[in-house]
């Protein structure tokens, strides 16, 4: 179980990683709200493409289950690894086939998921921090990655 988590990060990163995942857990359990009240056809209710139910609930669980998640800082690197796959289909079936911009003024465009496809690239790759249920459960020390000291 170890070698999926990296060394906690400790100090002022665990502090900014708490906040990158209390923020986008917030952002996601609401935006997997929806979908989780019809798991398997939500996409259909939306008049979006014909995906196969499991797929549509993966995506749901993916959102708002991996919220939850993140937010607990609980199986970070399969809640992570959910919203990066999650992403990178709203990326590639929507966002792109359809041309939107990456930032708009008014109307859509892939901004928010390449931005959420990036701290869930962060969070898969650098872990939740010593502020998080997975650091606690895993207990591995993070006195060696402090990063209380530094200053920019």
């Amino acid at each position: 179980m170890r070698r999926f988590f990296p060394t906690f990060i400790s100090g002022w990163g665990a502090a900014a990683l708490l906040i990158v995942r209390v923020v986008m857990g917030v952002a996601f359990i609401l935006h997997g709200w929806p979908k989780i009240q019809n798991p398997t056809g939500w996409m259909n209710a939306m008049g979006g493409q014909d995906v196969p139910s499991f797929l549509q609930a993966l995506a749901a669980l993916a959102e708002f289950g991996g919220g939850i998640a993140l937010i607990l800082g609980l199986l970070t690197p399969l809640a992570a690894l959910g919203i990066v796959c999650q992403m990178l289909a709203a990326l590639f079936l929507v966002h792109f086939p359809m041309g939107h911009p990456f930032v708009a003024t008014g109307g859509p465009s892939y901004e928010l998921p390449l931005v959420y496809l990036a701290l869930a690239v962060l969070l898969l790759i650098v872990g939740p921090g010593r502020w998080s249920l997975d650091a606690l459960l895993i207990g591995r020390s993070a006195a060696a990655v402090s990063h209380d000291d530094t200053v920019l």
